[in-house]
């Protein structure tokens, strides 16, 4: 449980210096964003750990297979 609350401490930092960075304008669509900023190494390094198997990687991250490899595709990470 201490890598999952290292990680998440890590996130609230970031957002916590993405807020101040904004000084005071408004954010708009961060759920996406955050999504988007997250989603690529979080496939990268799950497939790297997996020694590229993709049924594994799909196991481990708790998806479909066919559901990794169309985000592995669209974030570039495979043809």
């Amino acid at each position: 449980m201490k890598k999952a609350t290292h990680i998440e401490e890590c996130v609230r930092d970031s957002l916590e210096i993405y807020f101040k960075d904004l000084r005071g304008v408004e954010p708009a669509a961060m759920y996406e964003m955050i999504l988007g900023v997250v989603e690529k190494p979080l496939l990268d390094v799950v497939m790297q750990h997996a020694g590229g198997n993709q049924s594994r990687a799909a196991e481990w991250l708790g998806i479909n297979r066919n559901t990794l490899r169309r985000k592995l595709v669209d974030h570039k990470l495979i043809k």
